[in-house]
């Protein structure tokens, strides 16, 4: 394993997340499509409104940390040495 990798252990198994920066990059756009999905659900009933509206801020931010998280995975590939192929990744 690379210093990269990050080992969960789970009882008797174990999960390897390589590339850890394209695996957090994954996870949020999963949770901003969660929120916007359940936002979206509660903007039918005007009871639940208000909280649909805090829940598509929520997946506002998150669009925001997209940009942040490629630009942290960039300084650390250059601060580390890796390949310029594996810099010019898009996540």
């Amino acid at each position: 394993m690379g210093d990269t990798d990050i080992l969960i252990r789970i009882g008797h198994e174990e999960i390897v997340l390589r590339r850890r920066y394209e695996v957090l990059s994954i996870v949020n756009d999963i949770l901003i499509a969660v929120w916007f999905i359940i936002g979206s659900i509660l903007f039918f009933s005007s009871e639940t409104s208000t909280v649909g509206t805090w829940l598509f801020l929520v997946g506002s931010v998150q669009l925001l940390c997209r940009p942040a998280i490629r630009l942290v995975r960039h300084v650390h590939v250059r601060r580390v040495g890796s390949s310029s192929a594996e810099a010019s990744d898009d996540f």
